[in-house]
């Protein structure tokens, strides 16, 4: 280590004053400023040796820390994307609920519309189709004039229909029965 020197009175000033060359407190200034000198020396060839190592070691950790990083990034974002999809589709399925209750919302009104301007249901149609058939049934019974026989009933097509669509017209059904017994 550095070597300390004890002052002695003003020594250093008078041995430099007097010629004689080097005082010891000089002496000892230049032997400690070479340890320092010979140190750093020391301590950068270490660094050279080292440093390499080091950099090889703080590289690997480097790589290490970004693939924990990347990995905790990735499952946060595959998580926030079940997430958002699954909101998704609730949303749909809610959006698809309200879609099929409006619809049969409007359904009931347009029915309830037409009852009320009197225009005849599916079923109406359907139940005068058989009525009509019934009738054809009876006339041709009583050996009817003017009615073909050779004309098959519609009413695979009639019924389809009728059980596709609402009915809400019975007293139409009614009136148009009584109309037809009349005939």
């Amino acid at each position: 280590m550095v070597k300390k020197i004890q002052k002695k009175g003003g020594s250093a000033r008078a041995s430099t004053a007097n010629g004689t060359g080097a005082s010891p407190l000089a002496g000892a200034i230049k032997d400690s400023a070479q340890q320092i000198w010979l140190a750093g020396l020391g301590a950068f060839a270490k660094a050279q040796e080292e440093g390499g190592k080091a950099f090889e070691t703080l590289v690997k950790e480097g790589m290490s820390i970004q693939r924990k990083t990347q990995t905790a990034a990735e499952e946060r974002i595959s998580e926030a994307t079940s997430r958002v999809s699954s909101m998704a589709n609730e949303i749909q399925s809610k959006a698809a609920g309200q879609w099929d209750k409006l619809e049969s919302l409007f359904e009931e009104r347009v029915a309830k519309a037409l009852g009320k301007l009197g225009v005849p249901s599916a079923r109406d149609v359907e139940a005068l189709m058989e009525r009509i058939d019934a009738l054809n049934q009876q006339v041709l019974k009583l050996g009817g004039v003017g009615v073909s026989a050779d004309k098959p009933a519609r009413k695979a097509p009639a019924k389809a229909a009728a059980r596709k669509a609402p009915a809400k017209r019975a007293p139409a059904r009614k009136a148009v029965a009584k109309k037809a017994s009349a005939a």
